[in-house]
């Protein structure tokens, strides 16, 4: 060794340099080591001791798949929001232009193909390099040993002290670095390592991974990469923030052309070509790609999309895990939004409720028969600025975290569909006085008479004859009419009837004024609801999403519409036939938009909401405008500007109606002129097939049984009964249906285990005060 080496150098540099000469001799197993041994006592190491340490390192590197950012699709297939922790799409060496190639391995290893996974020549000549210079001054690790780096970091998940240990600079996290080098090239191929270090750098900007940073730099691909573009994007990753051409172009056109010379050092390309390309400006194109769901054209829509698939235990074990599937996993989320429709409705709401009232608008469309939502619009866009929110007001809390709000009269539907279900004729008249009392005791819960000795005292608010009709009381919103007609029907009857319809209800809100709509419910449990009657009794579950597919396009999974037959279709039919005589000369005449539709209005207590819940045979609609104050509280519309106008007093016809109107006529002219099944008279008793007992029975014979007597059988999930597991537990609809209708049959899965009871005390859900603040004085 010459011992010029070493010349003037203080001694805390000479113990370094011999920590170099060490640390490569433990690696490599070159002569070098021979030289490094004589030196191991002034270093304080042994050559026994580095090379135990060396075999205690992991033998292989695990490379876990990529974070890449996932795509939600409306239903046409287009990209309604990107989201992701880092903004990556994976793609194969092939899809990467050979020029791209050609100028990140000319400037970053240029002798890649021909040396193993360390680079020695480069590696001895960087580390005595900063050495002697006391930093960084020169870069030496290969390819291969970067990709490490990188993927240690990548798979730290933003840890902290991770990150830390896989950037810090010190012997023994090089070592590390190329032990797990040396085991990467024995397992893979070097077009491998070097697809995989493309698809893993970091390019600034948010950008990681080749693909990503042509887009965002240049509007363009990978595979489509040209010189002048290439040589920027290689001069990037050794430092993307300090060459950031967005924030830095001179800086940034400076490295380029140092990566432009280098090809031509090299040979790569000529020195014609590169003196040509180095008089070119950068050539920007830049696009930014939106993150999130505040930057999606359907904000609250993406938000429920991604709030319901993360209640999706198919996709993870663990919150933690399902949200890393989502916003990583580079996932094609097909759902059921109709961006034609989207922006109808947003036009509609944003025109009456603007985002700085003290008001919330909202509105939300469901297809019948399937579920799809098609849409979710409210007025307070998604943000953190002034009239801005991050709750979603149109779904059920679970999804949004917004309570709801009082649907009023728009409940005397499920009073209606259970006066017709028990054959109830729509002909029947009740007195309907102005004002009327009623002893709550008098009211029939599933457990027996409501327990209280009060009387509950119910006004109108709008005018009737005497003695209306169940079309008349309907269409007029009677209070005391329906109060009557609940009288006879019983509360349970109509509570269990929202309950299989969509509506979230506990036992606490069968109560008197279950009528009049005093449970906390959002535009989409209403428009469901409703859908329900559009879709002759059949309910099904609002459904977002219909495909998740990963990123080579296999399908991960596939959302099937879940439905049930919720009430007969002749009775759906007789309800319709009443409903739509809201809109065809009712309340509701101003909102028709040109084909049949039916729907209800209702209004709460004070005025602090309003609704209309309306459909036709092929969507339903339910939009609601409520006043709420700075801490998000209902209170009452009266006197407050909404839509540029002050509210002396407000109804579901004028003031939510419109927005359901408005979005309706918008969209007439995308769905089919279909018309309602006309109930065959005008009392449906009669008309309903009695469900044959399939109890006990294999699903096939059930089948048999059922479609013989008329209906239509569907197999349903398993459920824990008394009967044989496999067997048939039970048909729901179990007593009564129309013809054709839906039976579904649940497969007993067996008795329910016993479980050892565990400590702790239970509750009774609380009771409220009669009428619960409803004093039946809600209309229309």
């Amino acid at each position: 060794m010459s011992k010029t080496r070493f010349d003037g150098l203080p001694p805390g540099k000479v113990l370094s340099h011999l920590g170099v000469m060490l640390l490569v001799s433990a690696v490599l197993g070159v002569v070098v080591s021979g030289l490094a041994i004589p030196f191991a006592g002034v270093a304080g190491f042994s050559a026994r001791n580095v090379a135990e340490s060396v075999d205690e390192l992991p033998q292989e590197l695990e490379t876990e798949q990529l974070p890449q950012r996932t795509e939600i699709q409306d239903k046409s297939g287009k990209v309604i929001a990107t989201l992701y922790d880092q903004n990556r799409v994976n793609v194969p060496l092939r899809q990467i232009s050979r020029t791209m190639v050609e100028a990140i391995v000319a400037i970053e290893d240029y002798r890649f193909y021909q040396h193993g996974a360390l680079g020695l020549k480069g590696t001895l000549r960087a580390l005595f390099t900063n050495q002697a210079a006391g930093g960084v001054t020169q870069g030496g690790s290969s390819i291969t040993q970067q990709l490490v780096k990188l993927t240690l970091i990548t798979q730290a998940n933003g840890d902290e002290e991770a990150i830390k240990a896989a950037k810090e600079d010190s012997y023994g996290r090089k070592l590390k670095e190329l032990r797990y080098a040396i085991a990467l090239e024995k397992r893979h191929s070097k077009d491998w390592i070097l697809e995989r270090y493309l698809n893993t750098a970091y390019f600034g900007d948010g950008a990681y991974g080749v693909q990503a940073a042509a887009q965002h730099y240049f509007s363009t691909n990978a595979k489509d990469l040209n010189l002048r573009q290439s040589a920027l994007l290689a001069g990037l990753v050794q430092s993307p923030e300090a060459y950031n051409p967005t924030r830095n172009a001179a800086q940034a056109k400076v490295r380029r052309n140092v990566v432009l010379q280098r090809m031509a050092q090299l040979s790569v390309i000529t020195d014609a070509e590169a003196d040509k390309t180095v008089a070119m400006k950068l050539g920007l194109k830049v696009q930014d790609q939106p993150n999130g769901c505040v930057n999606s054209r359907a904000q609250f829509f993406c938000d429920y999309v991604v709030r319901w698939l993360m209640t999706d235990p198919a996709l993870g074990e663990t919150a933690d895990e399902r949200e890393r599937l989502i916003f990583n996993g580079g996932l094609t989320i097909k759902t059921t939004v109709d961006m034609g429709f989207q922006r109808a409705a947003q036009d509609s709401v944003s025109s009456h409720v603007f985002k700085g009232d003290a008001a919330i608008g909202g509105l939300a469309l469901v297809e019948p028969r399937t579920g799809n939502v098609r849409a979710l619009a409210q007025s307070r866009p998604m943000g953190k600025g002034k009239g801005e929110t991050f709750l979603n007001y149109t779904v059920p809390k679970r999804y949004g975290d917004a309570s709801g709000f009082q649907p009023g009269s728009t409940f005397k539907a499920f009073v209606l569909a259970a006066a017709v279900n028990q054959d109830i004729p729509l002909t029947r008249t009740f007195p309907a006085p102005s004002e009327r009392g009623f002893a709550e005791n008098s009211f029939e819960t599933c457990d027996g008479p409501y327990q209280s000795g009060a009387t509950w005292t119910v006004h109108n608010s709008t005018s009737a004859s005497a003695n209306p009709n169940l079309y008349e009381g309907t269409q007029k919103s009677v209070n005391t009419f329906f109060a009557a007609l609940e009288q006879e029907t019983g509360i349970c009857e109509p509570w269990k009837l929202a309950r299989a319809m969509g509506i979230d209800l506990a036992k606490e809100w069968q109560k008197p004024a279950f009528t009049l709509g005093i449970a906390d419910v959002s535009p989409l449990d209403m428009a469901q609801a409703y859908a329900t009657f559009a879709g002759r009794g059949l309910h099904c579950s609002p459904r977002p999403v219909t495909q998740i597919e990963d990123t080579d396009g296999n399908v991960l999974k596939e959302y099937e519409k879940q439905c049930t037959q919720a009430l007969p279709s002749p009775v759906a039919d007789a309800v319709n036939d009443v409903l739509r005589g809201v809109i065809e000369g009712g309340f509701g005449s101003a909102l028709n938009p040109g084909q049949p539709a039916a729907g209800k209005t209702g209004t709460t207590t004070g005025n602090q909401a309003v609704w209309f819940s309306g459909y036709t045979p092929n969507l339903a609609g339910a939009a609601v405008v409520a006043g709420v104050n700075k801490a998000g509280h209902p209170e009452s519309l009266d006197y407050k500007s909404v839509g540029g106008q002050t509210l002396y007093t407000s109804s579901g016809s004028t003031t939510a109606g419109p927005i359901w109107g408005d979005t309706f006529k918008a969209i007439a002219q995308w769905l089919p002129d279909d018309d309602f099944t006309r109930p065959s008279s005008s009392d449906v008793a009669g008309l309903l097939i009695p469900v044959p007992s399939v109890s006990g029975l294999s699903y096939e014979d059930a089948k048999d049984r059922v479609e013989a007597a008329g209906f239509t059988a569907v197999r349903g999930p398993s459920r824990t009964s008394g009967v044989a597991r496999g067997l048939v537990a039970y048909a729901y609809p179990g007593d009564r249906a129309g013809a054709g209708d839906t039976i579904t049959l649940y497969i007993s899965s067996g008795p329910k285990k016993e479980r050892k009871p565990k400590g702790g005390g239970g509750g009774k859900p609380g009771g409220g005060k009669p009428g619960d603040g409803n004093n039946g004085r809600g209309n229309g």
